[in-house]
């Protein structure tokens, strides 16, 4: 009798195991938004990889950002690099490379350098499914016309040199309650493997490689979207606090190789 009271035991432990577990209600509502079709399916697993990136693509990932912690609003929001802007624009010259890439190619090297990760291969589903949702956005939208939001706002030259010590102090005021005061992230989410809001510097942000370490990109960020809801920033001060956190700590550029990047810190 035991035995067969231990054999129920398992067989139960294995039925559970093997059912499908319920959707939370944010993914009900989610998946809502998308065709109830099976390319409606792909655009939603591409929405998850975009806005859930640690968890839906972990084996990429190296840091805790998601595709949607600098293309705002899940990548809608103009003046954040939406990817309704950029779908219709590739393929394209990419000057970090000196050679035209691919949208796959360009997706593999924000996976390397803004997730400090690996680069998904062109014909992974996590790809595939990227390129469906960043499809599915820019319905409607001519090919290869520039649309006005996209990328970032080029901040103009000040006549004065970003001051990284002014950034400092700027940072500390508007930006350190929300990212915190080592901009460290606030509000870890164990399951998602992600931040409510995103480190900014450190081991589990963008590396050097990055486009956002380029003072000028990240200067245009923060000057349409940053503080959050309350974008206002002069121009001199983000480029003063673009020029603070260039100087911050963060994972080298991979292309350099890690003891010559670690050197460079």
């Amino acid at each position: 009798m035991k035995r067969l009271v231990l054999w129920l035991a398992a067989a139960l432990a294995l039925a559970s195991c093997g059912r499908p577990a319920e959707p939370e209600a944010e993914d009900r509502s989610a998946r809502a938004q998308f065709p109830p079709d099976k390319h409606g399916e792909l655009v939603y697993q591409g929405y998850r990889v975009f806005t859930q990136t640690p968890k839906a693509a972990r084996i990429y990932t190296g840091n805790s950002l998601t595709c949607a912690s600098c293309h705002l609003d899940a990548g809608r929001k103009a003046h954040a690099a939406p990817m309704w802007a950029a779908f219709a624009m590739y393929p394209a010259y990419l000057s970090k490379v000196d050679r035209v890439v691919t949208l796959e190619e360009r997706i593999q090297q924000c996976f390397r350098f803004s997730m400090n990760g690996f680069s998904p291969p062109q014909d992974s589903h996590e790809m595939r499914a990227l390129i469906a949702y960043m499809q599915w956005l820019a319905i409607d939208r001519p090919v290869g016309v520039e649309q006005p939001g996209r990328g970032f706002p080029t901040v103009p030259r000040t006549g004065s040199d970003p001051n990284p010590l002014r950034g400092k102090q700027i940072y500390a005021q508007r930006c350190a309650s929300c990212h915190g005061g080592q901009g460290e992230g606030m509000g870890y989410q164990e399951i998602q493997g992600t931040y409510a809001v995103p480190p900014v510097w450190g081991f589990n942000s963008f590396n050097k490689g990055a486009g956002m370490h380029r003072a000028d990109l990240l200067a245009g960020f923060l000057k349409a979207n940053m503080p959050l809801g309350n974008a206002d920033l002069s121009d001199q001060d983000a480029l003063d606090v673009a020029a603070w956190m260039g100087l911050q700590e963060r994972w080298p550029d991979p292309r350099k190789g890690l003891l010559p990047g670690l050197l460079a810190q």
